[in-house]
């Protein structure tokens, strides 16, 4: 078997990274060599593989999936969004320059054609399949030309494509029959069918509405999969995702103690790798909530100022929201305060930053004895050690290079009383670290909160990752689906009118 698939989806969020995550975890419990894809991602949330290669979260999540290591091959191009015009561009799992996006666009996105399709030849020969996710639409008609990661991969390596419809938003008939008509004759050749994300009710009467599609378009539904709660990995875009109110927390078990610890997440511009706190939020009687005014803090038990892709930007925001003096006074009370990658060198005294935002010397916020000056070459490492008497892992992103001259040692960075920082994103993850880590919060904040001891939180992303597979196996048409992957787009299918415009 040397078999491939493109899933792109009708927009953005319609799910493509769990259906790809989800086929990839069906497709390894069948005994299928499988592996990721995903020519080019826009994230804030990344990741280092074992080479010391950047890539987005997602495709390592979905490697995961797989039960193999995620590697710079799987998410070749990696846009991380410095503001609303340009991106820093990571090729190959290293940082080669800010581009805006009209430039990128206008030239640069077209040259890497080649690159990508590369990347993907080399995985197709190691792996029995390659399941590729799309990003936003297949039929932005006004990216075509210039797409490498939509129906530029599936017409280079001539995959078949799978279009996913967020039927939960409404509209998705008109939506998947729009994509399809809004493509090329030579596109529409590939687009294989459909499959409905995220309905609820029941489904026969959604059969009728899938029996018309069908007869438009000449292509079928391969699977309706139910909305789920708590499904879902790792989110991409941190400028398109708005944490203003969101709660995450933990449902799988009541609280082990008295009381409840929250944590509020400072939702600061450009906000990195988030995705951090989801190991606090696996605990039982731990709420994570995302802010952004002073009062939010009042009763957080811990707050986290986590990484940024624009420290100095970050910064000035914390300021003017009033964030900064609260942040001053639970530092002065002895309340816990956490700061990850840019969070931790926004505590610090003094940065020096020629590199990411060119403002030259910022005074930070003084609460921990730290002085950062920013590097053009990025720090990516996955480090291990001890803190707390527990062993750790984590993996670093930054381009700030911290001297610690004080404090008490904690990881890479100190602690000063209850105000800690450190660059190592991914450290919670760590089951003993995180449980030692809270009973700390917990006695400073007075609370009668007990660490579950049998909490896992890789147990609980694969957890996950099982049950999307399940979505799949019991949702979808799994033998239609293998034809797919096996042998391509039927040959026939009818084209769509009007097609792309000239």
């Amino acid at each position: 078997m040397n078999g491939g698939l493109l899933v792109a989806g009708t927009t953005s969020d319609a799910g493509k990274s769990v259906v790809t995550a989800g086929i990839c975890r069906w497709l390894v419990r069948q005994g299928v060599k499988v592996a990721p894809f995903k020519a080019q991602n826009m994230s804030l949330n990344s990741f280092v593989t074992r080479e010391g290669a950047e890539i987005g979260r997602a495709q390592a999540m979905q490697a995961q999936a797989c039960r193999i290591e995620p590697t710079a091959l799987m998410n070749p191009v990696l846009l991380k969004p410095g503001g609303e015009q340009s991106s820093q561009v990571v090729l190959l799992g290293k940082p080669v320059g800010e581009m805006s996006a009209r430039g990128y666009h206008g030239g640069r996105q077209q040259r890497l054609l080649g690159t990508v399709l590369d990347c993907l030849t080399e995985l197709r020969g190691q792996y029995d399949a390659v399941i590729c996710e799309g990003a936003g639409s297949p039929a932005e008609i006004n990216l075509r030309r210039t797409d490498i990661v939509n129906m530029g991969i599936a017409r280079g390596a001539r995959l078949p494509v799978l279009v996913v419809g967020d039927i939960d938003r409404g509209g998705v008939f008109a939506s998947f029959f729009g994509t399809l008509a809004l493509l090329s004759p030579e596109d529409q050749e590939l687009v294989a069918g459909f499959l409905v994300n995220k309905f609820r009710g029941d489904v026969s009467l959604l059969e009728p509405g899938l029996d018309m599609l069908k007869g438009l378009t000449g292509r079928p539904a391969y699977g309706v999969l139910p909305f789920r709660h708590g499904l879902g990995i790792d989110e991409e875009d941190g400028l398109r995702v708005s944490l203003r109110g969101a709660v995450r927390e933990s449902a799988v078990a009541p609280p082990r103690g008295a009381d409840v610890l929250r944590v509020a997440v400072c939702a600061i511009p450009l906000m990195s790798n988030f995705t951090d706190v989801d190991a606090l939020a696996a605990e039982p009687g731990v709420v994570v909530r995302f802010v952004d005014r002073p009062e939010e803090l009042a009763d957080a038990d811990l707050v986290v100022v986590p990484g940024t892709r624009g420290t100095v930007r970050a910064l000035r925001w914390l300021r003017e929201r009033g964030l900064a003096d609260a942040l001053a006074r639970r530092a002065a009370e002895h309340r816990p305060v956490l700061g990850v990658c840019g969070g931790f060198q926004i505590l610090g005294e003094h940065i020096e930053d020629d590199v990411e935002s060119r403002a030259g010397a910022v005074p930070g916020l003084g609460l921990l004895p730290v002085r950062v000056r920013f590097a053009r070459e990025k720090t990516l490492t996955r480090p291990t050690g001890r803190a707390l008497g527990e062993p750790v892992e984590g993996y670093e992103i930054h381009h700030g290079v911290a001297e610690v001259t004080g404090g008490e040692a904690f990881l890479d960075g100190c602690r000063v009383g209850q105000t800690w920082g450190t660059h190592w994103h991914g450290s919670l993850e760590s089951d003993g670290f995180r449980r030692a880590f809270l009973r700390e919060v917990a006695a400073a904040a007075g609370r009668r909160f007990v660490p579950a001891p049998d909490t896992s939180f890789a147990a609980l992303r694969e957890e996950q990752l099982d049950r999307l597979g399940d979505l799949i196996e019991q949702h979808a048409d799994t033998d239609a689906l293998w034809r797919l992957i096996e042998s391509g787009a039927p040959q026939g299918l009818p084209f769509i009118p009007p097609g792309a415009p000239a």
